[in-house]
């Protein structure tokens, strides 16, 4: 697919599925950095939004990421697009505070399902959301080190097979060439 990518939509790696507990981790400001890299590439190509769901550590540091990058591309958008109301109000105040300082300074912030989370359905309606409003996904995951993302990964294999759509991949391989993070897992 050559298209421009306009409207991406960024996932990967929860921070505990990484070992990462603290912002201060060395292997937070690995991940950041070639997010970043590939976020810049991008916006250069024609970017315009950034979609995220508000989960702990790729996304939030996705939306981290976005927000210093509105400095020198002022024309890229953060979406927060929740799977249902109240999403992280059972986080610990840290996590909850992380959230709040991104839907504080996003474009646009909404949630697929208008309730608090109820049942599964709710995750599963937030990923056809995702896919039917995006023209492609960045997901930072390794099918050696399984993550929550395999779901959506599946997800968005059945989606393929009808729909016109690109999946981006940041590996653990892209991580440990980028800097010493192999030396910190």
């Amino acid at each position: 697919m050559n298209d421009i990518i306009q409207r991406l939509y960024v996932t990967g790696y929860q921070s505990y599925e990484l070992g990462i507990f603290s912002e201060q981790d060395p292997k937070v400001k690995v991940i950041k950095n070639v997010l970043k890299r590939e976020l810049v590439a991008l916006i250069e190509n024609g970017l315009e939004w950034v979609m995220i769901s508000g989960s702990l550590g790729t996304e939030i540091w996705t939306g981290q990421i976005i927000n210093e990058l509105k400095e020198s591309y002022p024309e890229v958008k953060l979406a927060i697009i929740f799977p249902f109301e109240r999403f992280g109000s059972n986080w610990k105040e840290h996590n909850q505070l992380l959230l709040s300082e991104l839907v504080q300074t996003a474009d646009f912030v909404d949630a697929v399902s208008h309730q608090p989370y109820q049942n599964p359905g709710q995750f599963k309606n937030h990923v056809n959301f995702l896919l039917q409003h995006t023209d492609a996904a960045l997901v930072v995951y390794d099918t050696e080190y399984p993550g929550k993302s395999k779901f959506f990964l599946g997800d968005v294999e059945k989606y393929l097979e009808q729909n016109p759509y690109e999946l981006l991949t940041i590996t653990m391989d892209d991580l440990e060439n980028s800097s010493d993070f192999g030396d910190s897992v």
